[in-house]
């Protein structure tokens, strides 16, 4: 009988920020300290934060560390500033 290989299905929040002056985007999850990535576009930059994102759960699982949970406790929202 084959062994069957079990993966969970995570969901975090990333956030996009335009590089104005280069191009492209950096990302980052905040659920996940350290977990940064970048692309030339944005569907690039997606791509390599989940590529970034699979290999930081990888390490954890590896050291037996607890991942951060999916967006436990973040919350997303405009602030206004005076300036």
């Amino acid at each position: 009988m084959k062994k069957q290989l079990r993966k969970a299905v995570h969901e975090y929040t990333a956030i996009f920020e335009p590089d104005d002056e280069q191009g492209g985007y950096t990302v980052y999850i905040p659920a996940l300290p350290g977990c940064i990535s970048e692309g030339d576009t944005f569907e690039q930059a997606a791509t390599n934060i989940r590529e970034a994102a699979t290999l930081y759960l990888e390490v954890m699982k590896e050291r037996r560390c607890e991942p951060g949970r999916s967006d436990s406790g973040f919350i997303v929202a405009p602030v206004r500033v005076i300036a």
